[in-house]
């Protein structure tokens, strides 16, 4: 995801990051601002309030996701909206509602609470017109103009609404249609129904902007939803393949370690003729903690040379070969490591880190579309 994002920081625990659709979208509205002679910083303001106007309606997925206690992790914003990012339930909970993504009721409300925002904003914006600017007539056209900015503003979050009601997924009405699929079907078969019919709306959108070049706003929308659509199914099969490889199929089985006696000078001398970024400390054959190669270098600069012992962080999570990789990730995720040991019968025998679950990861990813593809076409 970092690739194809930007950090916007985070909010009551929840990370924020931009699309770069949204950058293109910036530019998109400043080039046709600039195509009307209207000042291009006012462009930009344009592009601003449609940031703000998504940031509003996700501030209501997450004020409902608190409400009902989904573990809301990170929000993709768009201009269509987020694609929202949610921590799996923990195996206890799970083994008490016998699933681990969410219930369809909290499907339902936190897909309700977008648009319901969005048209609230709406609302309140036309009144405060109403009262600040009367002579304004809110329900002229364009409704849409970097030249009436208050105007816009309105009109961003009532469309931003209106257009979470189409039943393409990841969109809001999409949201609670993938929940509906979900009470007969499987979450990732599910998923894909949604993403299909999602695929269906966005080309039907985008050949009517094509055919009709005054409706530039439906390509636009067709183009947003095509590319949420290719980012679920992308999600979906990143799911698929973490909850169906074990982790002894991609642990690194041959690595460097660590002694808690050696130098950090030592340290970093292997760490630089190695491919590694993480390292197992072992004592006597126990693992005893884990050290990154930037916490190395770090601590020789903050307090000179000394032992990797005195930098090194105590292990205290674990991950047992047999065990799934969402489970490694899981474990990974909720520690904010990027090294975790793989243990069998309490014997260390191989270690999973970011980089290489994340190199392995697309390489199944790819694996299994070949297979899949593969098998249709002897079909």
């Amino acid at each position: 995801m970092r690739t194809y994002s930007i950090p916007l920081g985070t909010f009551a625990g929840v990370q924020l990051r931009a699309h770069w659709v949204f950058v293109l979208f910036g530019i998109f509205l400043v080039t046709q601002t600039m195509a009307l002679h209207i000042a291009p910083s006012r462009g930009l303001a344009l592009a601003g309030l449609a940031l703000v106007t998504v940031l509003l309606h996700e501030f209501g997925h997450m004020v409902m996701a608190s409400v009902t206690r989904a573990r809301l992790r990170l929000i993709l914003l768009m201009p269509l909206g987020g694609v929202s990012f949610y921590a799996p339930r923990k195996p206890s909970e799970q083994e008490e509602s016998q699933q681990r993504f969410l219930t369809q009721r909290q499907e339902n409300a936190i897909a309700l609470a977008g648009p319901f925002t969005s048209v609230l904003v709406a609302i309140v914006g036309m009144m405060v017109l109403a009262v600040v600017h009367p002579e304004m007539n809110v329900w002229s056209w364009p409704f849409i103009s970097a030249s009436n900015l208050p105007k816009a503003f309105v009109w961003l979050n009532l469309l931003l609404g209106v257009i979470n009601v189409l039943p393409a997924y990841p969109l809001d009405f999409g949201r609670i249609l993938r929940a509906h699929f979900a009470k007969t079907r499987s979450h990732v078969d599910a998923t894909a129904a949604a993403v299909g019919l999602s695929r269906a709306i966005a080309i039907g959108l985008t050949v009517i902007g094509i055919f009709q070049q005054q409706n530039v706003w439906v390509l636009l929308v067709g183009v947003f939803i095509f590319v949420a659509a290719q980012l679920e199914d992308r999600s979906l099969a990143f799911h698929s393949v973490t909850e169906s490889v074990k982790v002894e199929e991609v642990m690194l089985t041959d690595f460097s370690m660590l002694s808690p006696a050696d130098t950090l000078e030592d340290a970093l001398y292997k760490a630089v003729h190695t491919l590694q970024d993480d390292f197992p400390v072992i004592r006597s054959g126990d693992l005893v903690g884990t050290i990154t190669r930037q916490r190395i270098a770090e601590t020789l600069n903050a307090n000179g040379n000394g032992y990797v012992q005195s930098a090194m962080t105590k292990v205290k999570e674990v991950v047992g070969k047999n065990e799934t990789l969402a489970t490694a990730f899981r474990k990974l995720n909720g520690r904010g490591t990027t090294l975790i040991p793989v243990v069998d019968n309490e014997r260390l025998v191989g270690i999973i880190t970011l980089q290489n679950l994340m190199h392995s990861l697309g390489l199944l990813v790819e694996q299994r579309k070949r297979a899949a593809v593969q098998q249709q076409d002897s079909v």
